[in-house]
């Protein structure tokens, strides 16, 4: 098994960088398969989803769809795969980063009874208690 990080996934979804392009390609039509899946770190996914929200203006239903492609493909392993689907449905139909459900979710499994923040935006969601400064 390999692990991929969120550049070779950017430019295997994006495909704006002809030559990385051909590379991750490449890679991860042969190297990843349902015998033995690339692993996709949560920190890739959440990365991936910064990536194309803040650099390639993706909006939210459309990176809902990519990473839903993701945790959904047979030859890609996610970390947490049940947690990052309980975080993709809480980032489409929340206001919060998707980074930041992932975060509530993690601390929630752990025990936290809530996270506190100063995002207003995360502090929207019941993961998080919003601490005024």
């Amino acid at each position: 098994m390999i692990a991929l990080d969120t550049n070779v996934l950017v430019r295997y979804l994006v495909r704006d960088e002809p030559r990385q392009t051909k590379a991750a390609t490449r890679l991860i039509e042969a190297a990843c398969t349902a015998a033995t899946p690339g692993f996709v770190p949560l920190v890739v996914l959440c990365e991936l989803v910064w990536v194309l929200e803040r650099g390639y203006g993706y909006r939210r239903a459309q990176v809902v769809d990519v990473v839903r492609g993701l945790l959904s493909a047979d030859d890609l392993a996610v970390e947490r795969s049940e947690l990052a689907w309980q975080a993709l449905n809480a980032f489409q139909e929340g206001k919060a980063d998707f980074a930041d459900f992932v975060l509530g979710l993690c601390a929630r499994q752990a025990g936290a009874e809530t996270t506190v923040t100063f995002d207003r935006r995360a502090g929207s969601s019941s993961l998080f208690r919003l601490l005024d400064a």
